[in-house]
This record gives structure tokens, sequence and C-alpha cells, in this order.
């Protein structure tokens, strides 16, 4: 085993004065270690999402009334605030948790060799935008879960998941010039698909902000729209988000595309299958909070199914590689791209 080599005084100057390169320079991280990294910001990027949702379905949006304190006179939850102080607490305590893994995928890219710039701009991404988010929740305490305050902030954690989505995909690719799996018909349709449902999760956002379920038992402003409409609206564009993966995974299959492009949107259908059933379920038996919660986990899922599908579009092989020649289906080029 090679000896652990000794921290001089100015080893420990140059860790204070830049961390990351300081390890970077004595480690140096396996690839499947980097991927693993990506993918733990991924996973706690859905487990906040589904937090937060528990916040605000069992009515702790205000057990700790105020910010960056639980209340003015505590730093954290007391017995006398009950199960709700804890719920509320518990869910700022785990973005420390989410900056964790947001840091382990930050020092893994830093560290690994190559040095790729691009994982890392993707890992400080997600760093800034767990910030500001951070502050945002806080600014929707202080305004008593005003629900555009309550929508912005997750629209804010989708952004953070399609953030750490990409730098996920990104760990298992190289860094030379992308190239294209499908032709621009294909592209142009999974663009309409990303379009529909960021338009679905907008809605959605709408829906919580008009519905029952306003985060507290106390008098919570809520959207003025009629809620059912609004659901209505939400279910429509559903269906749209469904009908165009079921209409991609036709065309993919008539052109005979590569596998990965395949494989990601089967995955897809079946996630929006799951989610509308959940959804038609949940609006019928009068919103139970266990499947809204689910609801909530499902709609992180289809929105990271919906990149991956975008992502599964095109390869990127390592930068050294010399370029391939692009090979064109005869029969099918101009839709299913080069192969």
């Amino acid at each position: 085993m090679d000896p652990v080599p000794k921290l001089t005084r100015a080893d420990a100057v140059a860790a204070l004065r830049n961390p990351l390169a300081f390890i970077a320079a004595r480690w140096t991280p396996q690839p499947r270690t980097v991927r693993r990294a990506a993918l733990s910001a991924v996973v706690m990027s859905v487990v906040i999402v589904v937090t937060g949702g528990a916040v605000r379905l069992t009515g702790s949006g205000l057990g700790c009334p105020t910010w960056p304190k639980c209340t003015d006179d505590s730093l954290t939850a007391t017995s006398a605030m009950g199960v709700h102080g804890a719920i509320e607490f518990g869910n700022r305590m785990l973005t420390y948790v989410l900056c964790a893994a947001v840091g382990w995928a930050i020092i893994a890219a830093r560290s690994e060799k190559p040095r790729r710039r691009s994982l890392t701009r993707l890992g400080w991404a997600q760093f800034w935008i767990v910030m500001s988010n951070a502050i945002l929740g806080g600014i929707v305490v202080l305004v008593g879960l005003n629900p555009y305050t309550v929508a912005a902030h997750f629209v804010a954690t989708s952004a953070l998941i399609a953030v750490a989505t990409v730098m996920w995909q990104r760990t298992r690719e190289g860094d030379g010039e992308s190239r294209p799996l499908v032709g621009k018909p294909v592209q142009q349709l999974v663009w309409f698909l990303v379009a529909a449902a960021v338009l679905l999760i907008l809605v959605g956002t709408v829906v919580t902000g008009a519905g029952p379920h306003a985060g507290d038992s106390s008098e919570v402003e809520r959207m003025p729209l009629d809620w059912e409409t609004v659901s209505k609206v939400h279910a429509v564009l559903a269906w749209i988000v469904v009908s165009l993966t079921f209409a991609l995974w036709f065309i993919l299959k008539a052109v005979d595309a590569p596998k990965g492009p395949l494989d990601r949107t089967r995955d897809l259908f079946l996630v929006l299958l799951s989610q509308g059933v959940i959804g038609y379920v949940q609006y019928f038996t009068d919103l139970p909070e266990f499947l809204v919660g689910l609801h909530m986990l499902g709609s992180a899922l289809v929105w990271i199914g919906v990149l991956r599908v975008l992502l599964a579009l095109r390869e990127r092989p390592d930068a050294e590689l010399p370029d391939l020649p692009l090979q064109y289906d005869a029969t099918s080029a101009s839709i299913a791209g080069p192969r």
C-alpha cells in the first residue's frame, strides 16, 4: 500500500485557497464513481420534491413560521411545535443532504482525469440553483405560502432536476462533437414533446396553487381560478404528452431507430401510463394525500424520462477519437438519421 503523503504547511495553505484543486491533485476517481456521484444528485433532487410535497400535504408548510430560523427564538423545531414543526424542519435539513450530494458530484467531476470542465460547470449550476431555491423557500414561508411563490419554488426544483439529469448523462459520454442518431423530423417531434412536458409542469403548479391542499390549516391564499377547470386542462396536456410519446415510439420503430432512443421512449411511455392512472384515481377520490404525493413523485420521473429521451437522440464519443464516417439507412435516412 502506498504511504499517505504528509500534509505540510504549504499543503494546508493550498487546501484553504483552493480545496477543489487540492483534492483533484491528490485523487483520481474511477468513471463509475463520477457517475454514481452525479446520480446521487439526481436522486436527492427527486427526494426533495417528494419531501416538499409531504410538507404541503400534511399541512406543515408553516410548521416553522419564519426563516432562516424555525422560530424567532429557536433555530430548530421545538417540542411545542408538534409534528408539523418536525416535518417542516426535517425538510429544511434535507436541503443540506442535497447540498452534500451536489458537492460530492462537483468534487468527483473536478477530480476526474482528464479534467472535464463541462461536468464541473453542470455541478456548479446545480449548486447555485439549490442556493437560490433555498432562499426562495424562505420567501415562501415569509409570505405565508403565497401560491405563486410555491409554484416558482417547484419550477426551480424542476430546473435542478433537469441540470442534474444532463450531468448524469454527460458522465457516461465523452467530450467529442455531438452526433445525431436520428433525423431532423424526429428531433423536432421530441422538442415538441419537451415543450408539452414543460407546459404540463407549469399547469400542474397552477392546479396545486388553486387546489385544496394549501400547505397549512390556516387561511392561505389560493390562485383565483376554478380548480376543476384547471385540472381538466392539465389532463388534456397530459394526454398530449402521452400521444406524442406514443407517436415517437411508433416512428422510431418504423424506421428501425437505434436501441437507445427506443428504450428511453418506451420507459417514458410506461411512466406516463402509471402517472395517468394515479392522476385519474386521485381526481375521482377527492385527492387523498398519499396519491397526491405519488403523483408528485411521478411528475419528477416523467420530467427525467422526457429529458432522457431528448439526450438519447445523440451520442458523444471521446474527444480524442477520430471522426468516423456517418452511415445512413438507405430506406429511411431522412427520418431515422445516421446509424
